[in-house]
């Protein structure tokens, strides 16, 4: 494969999925809207149901909007994540897996440039979602913005990669409903995206407490957590980096037509 027609590749599959995002306004509002509300309302509601024993020092409204700001950009990516690998169970309906799987190129590639895609519309709408939180008076050092940018990206592409390995599984887009909620819901609720890992543990909820540890969503919210406090965290930034090649492995192995789970009509001529 020549770099000319690996950046031309990219540059089609890239742009594709730039220009489907462009034509549905809908989708950046309703990634907004929803962390959003998040952001605001649920924040409010949870400090007055629970006071200001949430977490030292996220003892006021505003700090803990401040704590839960990376779990917010987490779930943008996480839905973002979902929403390619639903676009990609549509295509390979459509016909038009098949076609980008048959083309002259390394099967690896064609995915690597779908996983690409959908990471950048993640990253863009986390970008998005920073800006609408500091209208709402939420804001960050900077420097430290700028350091905590490769951290989201990478965890923008851990979760595109989870959705590729997703697109693989489901067959039709009917079941795909049923798959998210046993995806998204687990993931985001069973993270430290909306109160700190010691919390569950104090509750004396030990499996949830366990389930969060190994959960990878709460070390890619952790990761970013600590980046835009200006710290770094290997722990979390090790496992997203991980579990980022564990699953485009995994998706690569489900893609293959002689191995994997996409042996099956439209995509076993590959």
């Amino acid at each position: 494969m020549k770099p000319r027609h690996a950046w031309q590749a990219m540059r089609a599959v890239v742009g594709r999925e730039t220009r489907n995002f462009v034509r549905q306004p809908g989708r950046l509002f309703s990634a907004l809207v929803r962390p959003l509300l998040w952001l605001v309302v649920f924040a409010a509601g949870f400090q007055n149901v629970f006071g200001v024993a949430i977490a030292p020092p996220y003892e006021t409204y505003i700090e803990y909007k401040v704590y839960i700001v990376p779990g917010l950009l987490g779930m943008i990516a996480l839905f973002n994540g979902m929403q390619s690998s639903l676009a990609m169970v549509y295509d390979r309906e459509m016909g038009v897996m098949r076609l980008l799987l048959t083309a002259p190129l390394p099967r690896a590639w064609i995915l690597a440039c779908k996983l690409i895609a959908g990471a950048l519309l993640s990253f863009l709408q986390m970008l998005a979602f920073l800006g609408a939180a500091w209208a709402f008076g939420i804001e960050f050092e900077p420097w430290h913005l700028l350091a905590a940018l490769p951290v989201m990206l990478l965890a923008a592409v851990m979760l595109a990669a989870l959705g590729l390995v997703l697109s693989v599984y489901v067959q039709q887009l009917e079941n795909f409903a049923g798959t998210m909620n046993f995806v998204i819901f687990p993931m985001f609720f069973i993270s430290t995206a909306l109160y700190p890992l010691w919390k569950l543990e104090e509750s004396g909820a030990r499996w949830v407490h366990l389930l969060a540890r190994f959960n990878p969503f709460t070390h890619a919210v952790e990761a970013i957590r600590f980046a835009l406090q200006g710290q770094w965290q290997p722990l979390g930034t090790g496992v997203t980096a991980a579990c980022t090649v564990l699953f485009f492995g995994l998706a690569l192995w489900g893609y293959d037509p002689q191995r994997g789970m996409a042996r099956r009509p439209g995509l076993a001529k590959g």
